[in-house]
């Protein structure tokens, strides 16, 4: 389907980092100072791109809301993006700003350090919001009425707008964290009535001021601090679907050998919005989840 100006037209935003995930893999455990022999991969990436790759693979058709550079990389990325389906058309491309990187380091014993370089998407503000306001996606008299994935690399100001913006009223907000040193961005829209927060325990702890042991039990103190839903990973320990008024339930991931961490809370999330918008339900869902990111993990599937 297109509009009348011939952009496709998308069933779902996702706003937030796209950008080249660097990343190195060794199948040694690592410590601090290590120095082992790995792989070394440059491939899409960023929360919204992770997001967005999954939700184009289970057959939707996501827009991306970001800010890419017009340099070199900006252009290999867009150029990347329209290979996979996704579309660029409302995404804010600065001649200043260079294209955001993302540099991890991934051990047998899991993910060892990592560091976002998404200074260009914090430049950018509330440029790459600008669709939703000037009509090409929506205005604030008729604003956006579907699904849309937000991530914690915005701003924590523009986060604070957003859980407050009539742009964002009506819509099915879709919200994890970019990394835990970023969760605490996400306090504001607990508040929003139509916002769904994907979370790992970690994080969880963080937003909720508390010391929860387990995915229900950080689930249960979220709810209690305002939340609409919430969504609690912990690795391949059990996780958790807290629903205000529903109560929470429980779901275990399938046991698998991990071959790589990053981008698994984004393909989890990105599943179950797929898994919901197909009517499944909540249970199936969470359930169908947590296959897809086992799936994932363990390398059985390309990014």
């Amino acid at each position: 389907m297109t509009q009348s100006s011939g952009i496709m037209a998308p069933d779902i935003l996702c706003v937030g980092s796209v950008l080249w995930d660097i990343i190195g893999r060794s199948s040694a455990s690592m410590r601090l100072g290590a120095d082992v022999p790995g792989r070394i991969t440059r491939l899409p990436g960023g929360v919204a791109m992770n997001i967005a790759m999954t939700l184009r693979r289970f057959g939707m058709t996501p827009a991306l809301l970001t800010a890419i550079g017009r340099d070199a990389e900006g252009q290999e990325l867009v150029a990347a993006c329209h290979r996979m389906g996704l579309i660029t058309d409302h995404a804010y491309r600065s001649d200043d700003l260079p294209t955001d990187r993302y540099m991890a380091i991934e051990g047998a014993n899991g993910l060892i350090a990592a560091i976002a370089d998404a200074h260009s998407l914090e430049a950018a503000g509330d440029k790459v919001l600008a669709p939703l306001s000037d009509g090409r996606l929506g205005t604030s008299d008729a604003p956006w009425r579907g699904l849309i994935a937000l991530d914690g690399n915005l701003t924590e100001a523009l986060l604070h707008d957003i859980a407050r913006s009539a742009l964002f009223a009506q819509a099915d907000l879709r919200v994890a964290p970019a990394s835990p040193g970023k969760a605490a961005r996400l306090t504001p829209l607990l508040a929003h009535s139509g916002a769904t927060l994907y979370v790992n325990l970690e994080e969880a702890n963080i937003l909720a001021h508390t010391n929860a042991e387990t995915a229900a039990e950080a689930a249960e103190a979220l709810l209690a601090r305002g939340a609409a839903r919430v969504l609690v990973t912990d690795g391949g320990r059990a996780c958790a679907d807290g629903k205000r008024g529903a109560g929470v339930i429980k779901g275990q991931p399938p046991h698998v050998m991990v071959a790589r961490v990053t981008g698994a809370g984004d393909t989890f999330m990105a599943a179950h919005i797929v898994a919901e918008q197909r009517g499944t339900p909540r249970q199936d869902a969470l359930a169908a989840a947590l296959r897809a990111a086992a799936t994932y993990v363990s390398g059985e599937i390309g990014t």
